[in-house]
């Protein structure tokens, strides 16, 4: 069955902080090539900084990062440029990277340029009435060697998008809030969430990529966080836990590897 077709592709260099719309890309069995390569680390108690605590690290959705290079095959990632909230640039590679990032961060931090065996980030429930667990702050464990929240794959459809904000007009469902590697444009009659029936599914992108679908992407307190033009807004993150138990996309892990290009067809199977 065809889901859609590859709308856009968005690769984050560094974790939590903006990052890169593509062209193209190549999927790897870790993910998307490039994704998550880097990550700060805070000094002093050496978790993984998130924007998941968004009361700890008010200022990382005001940082973005672009590698310097094409990203290519084989060990290792190209220098990475971050461009801080006042538009100064930085790259991993200035002497002085670590302490300009601490400074406009405004905590001491490290940054990270492979991901340790075990790491653990903060993350805040945000005290709604939709959600499990209410206004407090949890140690979350990330995946060994990765600085992935869960899933190597984050996808997301138009229709899912497109039924949110039908819910909620007055709210702003655009792909940067949730952060996908892969946006699926379903087509103008698409509605729903077609991502809840691809549990366990098989995705074929293009002609070589297969990736499985390995369950939903519960949504956090990052949905509702100001990036951009884009405002703070609760009513975000309470519409996807009214209406979807949370859930916007589906994680997937990657079977079969091999260059993604916007406009590739994905199939269901």
């Amino acid at each position: 069955m065809q889901a859609g077709i590859i709308a856009s592709i968005h690769r984050f260099p560094v974790k939590s902080m903006m990052g890169e719309e593509l062209n193209a890309a190549h999927v790897t069995v870790q993910g998307l090539r490039g994704d998550r390569a880097y990550a700060l680390a805070d000094r002093e108690t050496g978790k993984v900084a998130s924007a998941k605590n968004p009361a700890k690290w008010p200022s990382l959705f005001q940082f973005r990062a672009t590698f310097t290079e094409p990203v290519a095959g084989g060990e290792g990632m190209p220098p990475v440029r971050i461009t801080l909230p006042d538009g100064e640039m930085v790259t991993s590679e200035d002497a002085d990277a670590e302490a300009r990032l601490s400074a406009s961060l405004g905590r001491a931090v490290r940054l990270l340029k492979s991901a340790p065996k075990a790491s653990v980030l903060e993350e805040y429930w945000p005290d709604m009435e939709e959600l499990q667990r209410r206004d407090v702050v949890t140690d979350e464990a990330l995946p060994s060697e990765t600085f992935f929240d869960l899933g190597t794959i984050h996808l997301l459809t138009t229709a899912t998008l497109g039924s949110l904000q039908a819910l909620y007009p007055q709210g702003r469902f655009e792909p940067r809030r949730f952060r996908p590697n892969f946006v699926i444009d379903t087509g103008s009659g698409a509605g729903g969430f077609p991502e809840n029936d691809w549990h366990e599914r098989i995705l074929a992108v293009g002609d070589r990529v297969r990736m499985k679908v390995t369950g939903p992407c519960g949504r956090c307190v990052m949905t509702t966080l100001p990036q951009g033009d884009l405002p703070k807004d609760t009513a975000i993150l309470k519409t996807a836990a009214k209406h979807n138990e949370a859930r916007v996309g589906i994680y997937a892990e990657v079977l079969d590897a091999g260059p993604v290009r916007r406009g590739d067809a994905v199939r269901v199977t």
